[in-house]
């Protein structure tokens, strides 16, 4: 194995191949387990393979580390990952601890960790990364930072205390809110609830749309409620009504009140459909435009960064007023039929003749039949005055549809994969230890 030292921050996000060159996956978090008198010893990575599966690759599969990139035996364990008594994340829990100088010379915080192979093979922690505090007032200046080894400071977190999850959420900022929200759900409890409670608003409220209601539940629980009501405005209309439904009647009151009182009102108007209905699924928020906006217009409303591609897929026509609930209901024009037309034309004149809105009541399973039976992303929802209040997107149906804990549910069939190995072709076993023994 290459011999360097590397930093685990760095790791993060970087490919795994197996000795082929066929790509496994991506390095997500470094696994360690502490030892009485040397510094932690690695025992593996924690990767994450196509499916959104975290595993375990132990480091004795692990035949190179560098050039952002990590080379395996090709014989890895597709049972998804669990941590185990002792074990520590290094990216997940241990960025961020405070330790003391053993000299006595003061407090720093780890900000990365560097681990080093030895003579005999074994990788273990050499180095920290860390940052003393600031010694000035400036709110933009920062402590000095400094190399240390393990033996020359000792951690200090006292029982109870908040660990920093800046440098975890640094770290991990160019992941998907998805994939983010995978990573907290993976995380023990508390360091989830900590990092959770330091993402920005906006990032949070992305994250907290990814994850099972019981753990929104549990995030919103522990933020006050004014920053919780912030949270609220940012998230997707339909999904905050989900997540505020869940919730006592008393909170659930208290927080529509300080929310915003236009993104209250969305709210307020969702909870009051079935769950199960076409407006219970509905979001507030499609792209709606007059019959005389033009195809220049239309296709410059999809083009904005932050909307969901599912809402972009086509915009509604109404008679004014242009927001939810609107004037009568024209039609849809797809984004396609706009991409054929010269930049002048009215929207008015493209509208689908074939597509039929629903309304409010209509059932969340006519609605997957009619969004299956016709090839749809969207669906209009009216009402019974025909104003239009929504759209049913095809990820609210997936949402609806998909077993309550499809996010981590391991129930797909065994499967045995063969992958090329230095001494041939050998069998991916599905389970965690399979060929490697006890770490």
């Amino acid at each position: 194995m290459s011999a360097t030292r590397v930093f685990v921050a760095r790791l993060a996000g970087c490919t795994v191949f197996d000795p082929v060159g066929d790509r496994v996956g991506k390095v997500r978090d470094v696994l360690v387990v502490y030892r009485k008198n040397d510094p932690p010893r690695v025992v593996g990575l924690i990767v994450e393979i196509p499916g959104k599966r975290r595993v375990f690759v132990s480091i004795g599969r692990v035949t190179s580390i560098g050039s952002g990139q990590i080379i395996t035996t090709g014989l890895i364990n597709v049972r998804r990952f669990e941590q185990r008594g002792g074990e520590v994340r290094v990216i997940a829990e241990m960025l961020g601890r405070k330790v003391a100088f053993t000299d006595g010379t003061g407090e720093a915080t780890i900000e990365d960790v560097a681990i080093e192979e030895s003579s005999t093979g074994e990788w273990a922690i050499s180095q920290l990364f860390v940052r003393r505090p600031k010694a000035g007032s400036s709110p933009f200046g920062k402590g000095p930072t400094t190399f240390v080894t393990w033996n020359e400071v000792r951690e200090t977190q006292p029982a109870g205390e908040p660990q920093s999850a800046e440098q975890l959420i640094a770290t991990y900022s160019e992941l998907k809110p998805a994939d983010l929200a995978n990573t907290l759900l993976d995380l023990p409890q508390q360091r989830m609830l900590e990092v959770a409670e330091e993402l920005p608003d906006d990032r949070l409220a992305d994250v907290l749309e990814e994850m099972p209601e019981s753990e929104q539940v549990q995030i919103l629980a522990q933020l006050d409620d004014d920053r919780a009501a912030d949270v609220l405005d940012q998230m997707q209309p339909d999904d905050a009504a989900d997540l505020i439904a869940q919730l006592s009647d008393e909170r659930g009151e208290h927080l529509l009140e300080l929310m915003q009182p236009e993104e209250a009102e969305d709210v307020r108007m969702l909870l009051t459909y079935a769950p199960d209905t076409a407006g219970g699924l509905m979001t507030t928020e499609p792209i709606i435009v007059s019959a005389d906006a033009t195809v220049a217009e239309g296709l410059a409303l999809i083009r904005r960064h932050e909307l969901a591609p599912a809402l972009g897929a086509a915009v509604c026509v109404t008679l004014p007023p242009y927001e939810a609930p609107t004037g009568r209901f024209l039609g849809v024009v797809h984004f396609q039929r706009m991409l054929r037309y010269p930049p002048h034309v009215r929207l008015g004149t493209l509208l689908d003749p074939s597509l039929e809105p629903v309304t409010a009541d209509t059932s969340a399973a006519e609605v997957s039949r009619i969004l299956a039976s016709y090839n749809l992303v969207s669906l209009p929802v009216v009402d019974d005055n025909h104003r239009l209040v929504g759209v049913v997107t095809i990820d609210d149906i997936l949402d609806y549809l998909l077993p309550d804990d499809w996010r981590s549910r391991d129930d797909e069939p065994v499967k045995r994969a063969r992958v090329s190995d230095e001494t041939g072709s050998i069998p991916i076993a599905n389970g965690r230890r399979s060929g490697n023994g006890p770490r």
